[in-house]
C-alpha cells in the first residue's frame, strides 16, 4: 500500500511539472497602435470634416483652443484637394469631405505638431492630424 501511495505521489508530481511553462514558451501579446484611417473617422461621425495628406488624416480643428490660440503664419504649400468625397473607400491622399477640390494646404511657418492650414475664401481654416503612438 505504501507503494502505491508514493507512485501515485510520484506520477503527480510528474504530470505537474510537465505542465509548467518557462517565461520563455509564452507569447506575449504585442499591441501595435495605427493611426486613425477615414474608415474609422467617418463611421463614427458621418459629418466629420477631414482631408488626408501623406497617409495621415487631418480633422477641422475648430474645438480645439490650443490650436486656434496659437499664432501661425502661412508657410509653403503641402498639397491641394483633389477629391471631395464622404465615401470612405474612395479616401486617398488629396481626398477632403467638406473641403472644395483645388484647396491649397499650407504648413505654418512655427513647428508645432501636426496642424496644417487650409485656405478657403482667402480664410484660414486650420485642421490637426490625427497621430497615434
Amino acid at each position: 500500500m505504501v507503494r502505491k501511495t508514493y507512485l501515485l505521489i510520484f506520477v503527480v508530481l510528474l504530470l505537474s511539472a510537465c505542465n509548467v511553462q518557462s517565461s520563455e514558451d509564452v507569447e506575449e501579446e504585442e499591441y501595435a497602435t495605427s493611426n486613425p484611417t477615414a474608415e474609422e473617422i467617418l463611421s463614427s461621425s458621418p459629418d466629420a470634416d477631414i482631408f488626408m495628406t501623406e497617409d495621415i488624416i487631418y480633422t477641422y480643428a475648430e474645438d480645439i483652443d490650443w490650436v486656434m490660440e496659437l499664432d501661425l503664419t502661412l508657410g509653403e504649400e503641402v498639397t491641394e484637394i483633389t477629391n471631395q468625397t464622404n465615401n470612405s473607400s474612395e479616401f486617398k491622399n488629396g481626398t477632403a469631405t467638406e473641403l472644395p477640390v483645388g484647396t491649397k494646404i499650407y504648413k505654418p511657418n512655427e513647428k508645432r505638431g501636426a496642424i496644417y492650414i487650409a485656405i478657403v475664401d482667402g480664410k484660414e481654416i486650420r485642421y490637426i492630424g490625427l497621430i497615434e503612438g
